[in-house]
């Protein structure tokens, strides 16, 4: 299995890929865009498969989706994820409401017909419902989805301020809505999830050993971009705030690799083995140097960000480690 840090597929931002009872992996991520002015970018939702994890590098990419099937969800179509909730196929990401105004961004879900999500027809897609007056109003975006204890859970960022992470249940026969009150998760608190722009968002969640672990990514889309850890037990209320522990320091950085740079918004899954990886996104040297062609543009409007993996190691407290050694400490 791939244990280097090469591109694994180029600029496709905020990847996830999960794997299917079907024997396939699939693969999405957010489309991008090749400057501001591009007309066509984050404006479709695209789907991989493939029967190994490392054949979604060069499997055929589906549009499975597009904003001109709706006259109610237009760009920016950002992070989406393909779930399997309940025995339908889903697909969570963020978009806008407003054709006039791109930042009129909120959670939205689609549902598949089929059984196939490949081939499959997809509905409608519709905005996220909650019982409660705040989730889903105002901004919105990464919403996961993640079984635990036999309870189901959304997981989204939404602006409040700041972007912070909420949390709240599901029924997996509506994922439509949420059937709680938006739980706080996570604020930007420590100076690297404050850089530039106060964030926490895209939140990924993993259970392994007893433990429910989500990371999620702060600060600007830039090179200061990173990857922060929180954890419980799988078996605590994970609704209640005071169930979650949060790491002071970022569980991935620039500062931890090389040639690349602006770690973010990952996924988790298991290869053929049974090991988890680590899917997410980061920029090249030539993008950190200015050299991409797109340097004097937002980091959001250059399609620099390119998907990679890495395996997930287990340290002797049952913690997730990337196998990085930050100056000052020892390697797990």
């Amino acid at each position: 299995m791939c244990e280097n840090t090469d591109i694994f597929i180029k600029n496709r931002a905020d990847p996830f890929i999960t794997f299917a009872e079907d024997g396939f992996y699939y693969f999405t991520a957010s489309y991008p865009m090749h400057g501001k002015s591009d007309p066509n970018g984050y404006d479709r939702i695209i789907i991989r498969r493939a029967k190994t994890l490392l054949g979604l590098a060069d499997a055929e990419e589906r549009v499975i989706w597009h904003v001109g099937k709706s006259d109610t969800v237009y760009r920016f179509i950002w992070a989406p994820e393909l779930h399997k909730i309940g025995d339908k196929w889903y697909l969570l990401f963020a978009a806008s409401g407003d054709k006039s105004n791109v930042w009129d961004i909120d959670c939205h879900i689609i549902e598949c017909k089929d059984d196939d999500p490949y081939n499959g027809t997809w509905q409608t897609p519709t905005k996220m419902t909650a019982p409660d007056d705040f989730s889903f109003r105002g901004f919105s975006l990464d919403m996961t989805y993640f079984q635990c204890n036999n309870t189901h859970f959304l997981c989204w960022a939404q602006k409040a301020g700041n972007s912070n992470l909420y949390i709240a249940t599901t029924d997996p026969q509506n994922p439509r809505q949420t059937t709680c009150p938006a739980t706080l998760l996570s604020k930007p608190e420590y100076a690297w999830e404050r850089v530039t722009i106060p964030v926490n968002e895209g939140p990924a969640a993993m259970v392994h050993n007893g433990k429910i672990f989500i990371t999620f990514s702060a600060s600007a889309t830039g090179p200061e971009y990173c990857v922060g850890l929180m954890y419980a037990d799988e078996h605590a209320n994970l609704t209640d705030a005071n169930s979650w522990h949060k790491l002071p320091l970022p569980f991935l950085s620039s500062s931890d690799l090389k040639g690349e740079y602006g770690p973010g918004h990952n996924s988790f899954v298991k290869d053929e083995k049974g090991d988890w990886y680590f899917i997410y996104h980061s920029r090249d040297e030539k993008c950190f140097n200015k050299k991409c062609g797109y340097s004097r543009e937002d980091p959001l409007y250059d399609p620099c960000r390119s998907t990679r993996i890495r395996r997930v190691l287990w340290d002797k407290n049952g913690m997730p480690t990337l196998n990085l050694q930050r100056k000052g400490e020892k390697n797990a």
